[in-house]
């Protein structure tokens, strides 16, 4: 019982901070690892147990979602689960190895990203000058391959988006912010799709439900709270869980 409300409070806090900025994988992956379930496992395990906390985010910001570049959001979001799905394909047709290997250096690539996202897009935008816009091609193809990375891992890939559509649009981090949640959850539901068949998922069938139930309740509040609180506030308090799961990560490897 003790494990379970546990898992509850991860899926709670991994579900909030996907909605107000991003940042649930550091929180869930490692819970996930510390229960002791396999990394490639806990990656595809915590994807299905944030995928519907990711849909509650996405349906209370629904309203609020524009089309962005010339495209429609259907084909948006088609790219987005087609995406999400074939990089699930690779992170279970590769080795466990090679994940294992490469996740210190996923949360490293994804902890600089949440760190200095901001200043990079802002240097990246002077860069390719005022008048740069992509088309509607460039930005599907562009969201396909942040798509595929959702599916492998799925770290700071909501950050990642925002650079794409700040720097390639010159869109407002506020005004996408809906549509990144819609995006995010149709990342996380083409990767979920594949991930459902691992037999390690199955197996780990309480942690996954706990995980779940907790992340729709956080992804429905912190869509609401997104709205209220301090940008700064919350910037730095996942910031904060990035850099020390990183770390940790690091240290035991």
């Amino acid at each position: 019982m003790y494990d379970i409300v546990v898992i509850v409070l991860v899926g709670v806090a991994s579900g909030t901070l996907n909605a107000i900025g991003g940042g649930g994988t550091f929180v869930a992956l490692p819970a996930l690892v510390a229960f002791g379930v396999p990394p490639v496992a806990a990656n595809a395990v915590s994807r299905i147990a944030l995928a519907p906390g990711a849909v509650a985010s996405a349906w209370v910001a629904r309203r609020d979602a524009a089309p962005l570049g010339g495209t429609s959001t259907r084909a948006l979001t088609t790219v987005s689960v087609v995406g999400g799905a074939l990089g699930a394909a690779l992170l279970l047709a590769l080795p466990s190895e090679s994940f294992d290997a490469a996740l210190p250096w996923l949360l490293l690539f994804a902890t600089l990203l949440l760190a200095f996202g901001g200043r990079l897009s802002r240097l990246m935008a002077r860069a390719v000058g005022e008048d740069a816009v992509l088309g509607p091609r460039a930005v599907l193809a562009g969201q396909f391959v942040l798509a595929l990375y959702g599916g492998y891992f799925g770290g700071a890939v909501g950050i990642l988006m925002m650079a794409l559509w700040s720097v390639g649009l010159r869109l407002d981090a506020a005004a996408g912010n809906p549509m990144r949640l819609v995006q995010l959850a149709a990342i996380y539901l083409g990767a979920a799709a594949l991930f459902v068949f691992v037999p390690d998922v199955r197996g780990n069938l309480p942690l996954l439900l706990g995980m779940l139930g907790g992340a729709v309740a956080g992804g429905w509040a912190g869509a609401h709270l997104a709205r209220r609180l301090s940008a700064r506030l919350l910037k730095g308090s996942i910031l904060t869980v990035a850099a020390t799961t990183t770390t940790l990560y690091f240290l035991a490897a």
